[in-house]
């Protein structure tokens, strides 16, 4: 869902601290995103940056398709009870964030915390 979406869901979500766990997550096709835990609700969610369409011309030009440009796209990951927990369970993100493929290392410690797929 795009992040009005998300923040309309549920308004403890505008109302509530939010901390931010790192703005350069990147994924294998090194998109970025951002992610964060919100204290009322006890969602880790990540966001998404925009992806737009790129297109070459004739001469070698790139462009981007507007027309197929997303806004931020937000995923709740899990709900996790505490700060303490994020902490715990997320120890070493700083590091795991600049790594190549992050996301990934991101997803492996949720998994096996348990609270991978939810």
């Amino acid at each position: 869902m795009d992040i009005e979406e998300f923040y309309a869901h549920d308004e403890r979500r505008r109302s509530s601290i939010e901390i931010e766990l790192g703005r350069e997550w990147r994924d294998a096709a090194n998109v970025r995103y951002e992610l964060s835990w919100i204290e009322d609700t006890g969602e880790l969610y990540i966001m998404r940056e925009p992806v737009p369409e790129f297109f070459e011309d004739p001469l070698g030009g790139f462009h981007v398709d507007r027309e197929q440009i997303e806004g931020l796209q937000v995923h709740v990951l899990c709900s996790m009870s505490s700060h303490e927990h994020v902490v715990e369970t997320l120890k070493g993100w700083e590091a795991a964030m600049v790594a190549p493929d992050g996301i990934s290392w991101l997803s492996a410690q949720l998994d096996a915390a348990g609270l991978g797929g939810q």
